[in-house]
C-alpha cells in the first residue's frame, strides 16, 4: 500500500466555528461530526479534524492546493467577509497575492490564528517570483 496523508487534528477554541470557517472559505462541504471532532474533508479525502481545547492554541500552518477558478472563489469569499489576506507567510504584504511558481497564492488567518494558505501551483513546479 502506498503511504498517504489521511488526517490531522487542529486545535481550536470553538471547533464548530473554526471548522465552518474553513469549509465556507474553501467552498467545501459543511463539517461533519466524528466523536469529539468537527471534520472538514478535502476533495482528495484528507480531513482536518477540529478539536476544542481550553488551553492556548498554537498557530499552525495549513496549505491547500486549489485550481485557478477555486482561487478566484476563495479570494472573493475572503474579500466579502472583510478578511485580510497576504502575499507572504509572515503577513507583511497585506492585500496582495503572490505569483510563485507561475501560479497564485495567498495567506490568511482562521479564527484561532492558524496560518492558512491557498496556492494554485505546488512549490518548485515552475518559475519562482513574488
Amino acid at each position: 500500500m502506498a503511504i498517504e496523508f489521511n488526517h490531522t487534528v487542529v486545535a481550536a477554541r470553538d471547533k464548530d466555528q473554526s471548522a465552518a470557517f474553513l469549509a465556507e472559505v474553501l467552498g467545501l462541504p459543511q463539517p461533519s461530526e466524528f466523536g469529539p471532532f468537527a471534520v472538514v474533508e478535502t476533495s482528495n479525502g484528507v480531513s482536518l479534524d477540529f478539536f476544542a481545547t481550553d488551553g492556548p492554541v498554537l498557530s499552525q500552518h495549513y496549505a491547500f492546493l486549489i485550481s485557478e477558478a477555486e482561487f478566484d472563489a476563495v479570494w472573493d469569499r475572503l474579500r466579502a467577509r472583510g478578511i485580510t489576506y497576504y502575499a507572504d507567510p509572515g503577513h507583511q504584504e497585506a492585500g496582495k497575492i503572490n505569483r510563485n511558481d507561475g501560479g497564485r497564492g495567498m495567506y490568511f488567518a482562521d479564527p484561532d490564528g492558524h496560518n492558512l494558505e491557498v496556492i494554485t501551483r505546488p512549490y518548485g513546479s515552475g518559475e519562482a517570483q513574488s
